[in-house]
């Protein structure tokens, strides 16, 4: 998906930084970070994603949607887990879920 996102993305000049932009519709911006429109609108406000207003319709930069995923920690393990621990860590359920029934 986010290849055809990719292809159909718009590109624009930052005259400013002199670099282009990915830009997006709103909706195909949402599905390339994998958020919803809610969280979208929370990392506008929070400028951790850059959008523009064309026209009528908001874009989405995807390279600042790039940006906000490279910034997001990642998660460490405590060492090896099996399944069971790995479970009541994440509150998830397990890949062999029935074999622990």
């Amino acid at each position: 998906m986010a290849e055809i996102i990719e292809a159909y993305a718009g590109t624009m000049v930052d005259n400013e930084n002199v670099k282009q932009r990915r830009l997006v519709e709103f909706k195909d911006g949402c599905r390339y970070g994998k958020f919803g429109r809610t969280k979208a609108y929370e990392l506008i406000a929070h400028e951790r994603i850059r959008a523009y207003k064309m026209g009528g319709k908001t874009m989405i930069d995807l390279n600042s949607v790039d940006e906000y995923h490279a910034s997001l920690p990642r998660v460490e393990s405590e060492g090896k887990l099996d399944c069971r621990s790995a479970q009541r860590a994440t509150s998830s359920h397990c890949c062999h879920d029935r074999k622990h029934r």
